[in-house]
């Protein structure tokens, strides 16, 4: 309690400019006493504006007040230093290495607690009370510490920069604007920020994706690792039981198989090992470069994001593709087959027999991926029948053909209410979800305003008219347009122009496993129009938005 009263007593006796107990104290006229050096001091900075300030609550007077001593607060100032109250604050009220100082306290400094960026200035603790109890300072931006504020002061003006050009990318203030900025592209420093927040938000989303698709391919080549290593041990056990039998008549061959085996094994791990040591030094770059961007994101001073913002580098292509395919390792385990197909006819084959075997060994490939269909033949391998939901349509549109064919109405449809109807935007979705490999394809009469060929989650909102619902515009779907004479890709409201043959044919292609999805013209060939790689969470179903006077069927390929 005593050490309680101490600290009241020294905060009640401080000196708010030197933030020292009070030396022969003088008190103004708005009641603030302080040193007489101090505001003496603090004064003879003021004398060429004509008026002087309070350094506490900024009441000016003119002309210069005349102080006298304040002699009870001096005598109570020794009393309580004959009862033990020291001169000087703690250590830690110092500014260290890294630490900014009060740009108000003159003598010793004291550590600075906030900066403002209305005032231009750094306070500690003491001087930094009438930013927060003051209504005058409500509105003032308060930050972390920081040295760079004087850079937020326009060197040829002598302004705050609060504004941004985009037309030369810097900082100006509002004469820049009206001056050799007049006419440029220009927006507060706060709209900038906002603007590239944003950006800085999806470069780190993609880092953050890539990362963790990384870390399951990661995980993908450690089980294949184990599982090479498991199926190659298991070949090689069974092959040397097989020759064992054979006694010397095989015991060379089976030394030679044996060592095939262990060199292919070899090669196989080397590989997987390989591309994991750089997919996982991949991690560790994207993760570095994640904390970079995430220390700019965390930046509070508009100017001094902007200012480092360019510097970035940018973010290099990924070095392998997100999808590993893995080969079923049946090809060790076929090396025993072979081997005791050749076990009775021993004698008449064993030349035969060395050739085949190490042929099988050889074609063991761990990482081989499985293509991408290449021709209209191969797409329709994984023909995908179509049908449309009546409970998802929206009333202003017209199911027909077997519910494949959906056409624009000008008058409501007479459809029950059901919970999945989509009651704003002019949509319907399949009855079939789509996992695996798909392909499907559209003929459309894309009307006035044209159509979407889409594929969504099922769980995409349905009531209402808000992007939440629209095809494209939220992180649930994937949409392509198919206008008069242009296409459009989009997703998450973010809009790519697309250029190729306009055809009245669309085909559609999914891998939901490998996270691809495609979109080709289909005439006399097929030709890509966009292609998209992600990842996909859930199970898919293909939707469209059929516009005014517009009709989509989905085709029968079968």
């Amino acid at each position: 309690m005593a050490q309680q009263e101490n600290q009241l007593d020294r905060e009640i006796l401080s000196c708010s400019i030197c933030v020292d107990l009070l030396k022969d104290p003088v008190t103004t006229v708005c009641g603030h006493s302080f040193c007489k050096s101090c505001i003496n001091t603090h004064w003879d900075k003021e004398e060429e504006k004509g008026s002087y300030s309070c350094p506490q609550c900024r009441e000016t007077f003119t002309p210069r007040p005349v102080l006298g001593k304040n002699t009870m607060l001096a005598d109570l100032v020794e009393e309580l230093k004959k009862t033990g109250l020291q001169d000087a604050p703690a250590d830690h009220c110092y500014p260290g290495p890294g630490d900014v100082a009060c740009d108000v306290c003159t003598g010793r400094k004291w550590k600075a607690l906030k900066s403002c960026l209305n005032c231009l200035a750094s306070y500690c603790e003491k001087h930094l009370q009438p930013h927060l109890q003051s209504a005058a300072f409500k509105k003032h931006k308060l930050v972390e510490p920081s040295e760079k504020l004087q850079e937020n002061i326009c060197s040829r003006h002598d302004e705050v920069m609060k504004m941004f050009c985009r037309t030369d990318q810097q900082c100006i203030c509002y004469l820049c604007s009206m001056d050799e900025h007049k006419d440029h592209n220009i927006v507060s420093a706060a709209a900038e920020r906002t603007e590239r927040q944003r950006e800085l938000g999806l470069r780190r989303q993609t880092i953050q994706q890539r990362v963790q698709d990384t870390e399951k391919d990661v995980k993908l080549l450690q089980q294949e690792e184990e599982a090479v290593n498991g199926s190659a041990d298991k070949a090689v056990e069974d092959s040397e039981e097989i020759f064992t039998e054979l006694i010397r008549l095989l015991e060379k061959r089976s030394s030679d198989v044996k060592q095939q085996i262990r060199s292919q094994q070899e090669t196989e791990v080397s590989r997987v090992r390989e591309l994991q040591e750089r997919l996982e030094q991949e991690i560790t770059e994207l993760k570095r470069k994640d904390h970079e961007l995430k220390q700019l994101s965390d930046t509070e001073d508009h100017n001094q994001f902007l200012h480092n913002y360019p510097s970035l580098s940018p973010l290099s292509e990924s070095t392998h593709s997100s999808s590993i395919r893995i080969h079923p390792l049946r090809n060790f385990e076929d090396v025993r087959a072979a081997v005791s197909q050749v076990r009775g006819r021993l004698h008449d084959i064993l030349s035969e027999t060395e050739t085949e075997t190490l042929q099988i060994v050889s074609q063991v490939d761990v990482l081989l991926r499985q293509p991408e269909p290449q021709t209209r033949a191969d797409f329709l391998k994984y023909s995908q029948e179509i049908t449309l939901d009546p409970n998802t349509a929206n009333r202003r549109l017209l199911l027909s053909e077997g519910n494949r064919k959906v056409t624009h109405m000008r008058e409501d449809q007479s459809y029950s209410n059901h919970p999945d109807r989509f009651t704003g935007w002019r949509q319907v979705l399949s009855r079939e979800s789509l996992t695996g490999r798909c392909y499907w394809e559209v003929e459309m009469e894309v009307g006035i305003w044209g159509v979407d060929v889409a594929v969504t989650y099922k769980n995409i909102r349905r009531a209402g008219g808000s992007h939440e619902c629209r095809f494209g515009l939220n992180d649930k779907s994937w949409s392509f347009y198919c206008g008069i004479n242009s296409y459009s890709f989009n997703y998450n409201s973010i809009k790519t122009p697309v250029s190729g043959p306009l055809s009245s044919r669309v085909g559609v292609y999914l891998d939901h496993s490998a996270g691809v999805l495609s979109f080709y013209s289909v005439s006399d060939t097929m030709t890509l129009l966009h292609r998209v790689q992600t990842t996909f969470t859930q199970p898919l179903y293909a939707g469209v938005m059929v516009y005014i006077c517009g009709s989509i069927e989905f085709c029968k390929l079968k």
